[in-house]
């Protein structure tokens, strides 16, 4: 489980140190800032993945998302009395991004990349540090595998530190090239776990929707991102996951009724049997709303439980008399599953909070994203390892 997540220099977020537990809700006005903290986790999440290069690339390039205000704001200028200018820098350009865990604490550090003759490439992020520690902040005497420019070295057996990895690409991620069982066996579980994330945005429910179309059916342990695969994932659930808690949760939603699913020739069907009605709908017959919930149950009764789940805006489309139901389902699977929901709706944040969600809220000054209320006292111990 993540206990605190850390995010320098990214967008409006200049730093950011979050508390996180097993439930969390962040929630502010638009443009607080709430979206570029489901960037940076997915960015973490494609990090692990090796794709990391090309997400910056699709969002402008590292430039285009590096903080753009000074490195540092004084008294004056957030009060507006000093006009908001630049200021002699004193750190390496950079985007810092970071988590404590129980499994093991990580942080990498993106840098601008050092001129080199005969090439165009110059706009390809550079990975400068990274390091996998045990503990909450960072400190050297704690670290477990640590990345400098391309060298990369581990601890063996006995604590002593090993080069393992000389000629590392300044492109490529540890989590690439040295997860392995033999030479860093903790960073190789570290990266299984940040693969298990999932990441759900937006469920798209107009007539040509792909939850409205049947597809061929297999076995499926986790929903789609689109929900192309919803009767599908379903089934799965009924079978070999939790089918009372699958009923449970569309009864609390829509009471008397039940939704199962048909196999013709080879494609599945989802059916939703409601009270009064002669015949069950299909999933191209439903309305929006109840489409979307039945993606959101289908998505959070997973057979296989993910480390990590984050939902940004799940009440979209959502009826107001939803919310409510919407809103136990994801405490309940919290139970089992680390959440993360990025919501403005008073309604689901209050059922969230009531079920003892860590509610962050997210406000800005001068530009620059901050937790409301947020005070040392109640911010976790993190330290950046440096350069």
């Amino acid at each position: 489980m993540l206990t605190t997540l850390a995010v320098g220099n990214y967008r409006s977020i200049r730093e950011l140190i979050l508390p996180i537990s097993n439930l969390n809700v962040i929630t502010g006005a638009n443009g607080s800032g709430k979206s570029n903290l489901y960037r940076a986790l997915r960015l973490i999440a494609d990090t692990a993945d090796g794709s990391a290069a090309e997400t910056l690339a699709q969002e402008g390039g590292l430039e285009s998302v590096l903080w753009a205000g000074p490195e540092t704001l004084s008294g004056g200028m957030k009060q507006g009395s000093v006009p908001v200018q630049g200021t002699i820098r004193k750190d390496r350009i950079n985007l810092k991004l970071g988590f404590a865990a129980d499994t093991g604490s990580y942080a990498i550090d993106y840098g601008i990349p050092t001129p080199v003759p005969g090439t165009k490439f110059h706009n390809d992020p550079e990975i400068k540090r990274e390091a996998l520690w045990r503990g909450e902040s960072y400190h050297h005497s704690r670290s477990l595998v640590e990345r400098t420019a391309n060298v990369v070295r581990a601890r063996d057996s006995i604590g002593k530190w090993q080069v393992i990895e000389k000629h590392l690409s300044m492109g490529d991620s540890m989590f690439s090239r040295i997860a392995d069982p033999e030479r860093a066996p903790e960073l190789l579980i570290l990266r299984e776990h940040i693969r298990s994330w999932r990441f759900y945005d937006h469920f798209r429910s107009d007539r040509s929707a792909p939850a409205r179309i049947p597809r061929i059916g297999t076995r499926t342990l986790a929903l789609a991102n689109d929900g192309a695969d919803l009767a599908s994932a379903w089934q799965t659930i009924i079978e070999i996951g939790d089918k009372e808690g699958l009923d449970t949760a569309v009864n609390d939603a829509f009471p008397n009724t039940h939704v199962e699913t048909s196999n013709q020739n080879g494609r599945f069907f989802l059916h939703f049997h409601q009270n009064g009605l002669l015949r069950p709908l299909d999933q191209s017959e439903l309305s929006d709303g109840t489409l979307r919930y039945l993606l959101w149950v289908a998505a959070l009764m997973t057979a296989r439980p993910p480390s990590l789940m984050i939902l940004n805006e799940p009440e979209t489309s959502l009826h107001p008399d939803l919310l409510p139901a919407l809103g136990r389902l994801i405490t309940k699977r919290s139970e089992d599953t680390q959440i993360w929901v990025i919501s403005h709706t008073p309604s689901l944040i209050s059922t969230l909070s009531t079920g003892g969600a860590n509610t962050i809220v997210l406000d800005k000054d001068t530009s620059e994203t901050f937790v409301h209320d947020q005070e040392l006292f109640n911010t976790p111990p993190w330290k950046w390892p440096s350069r």
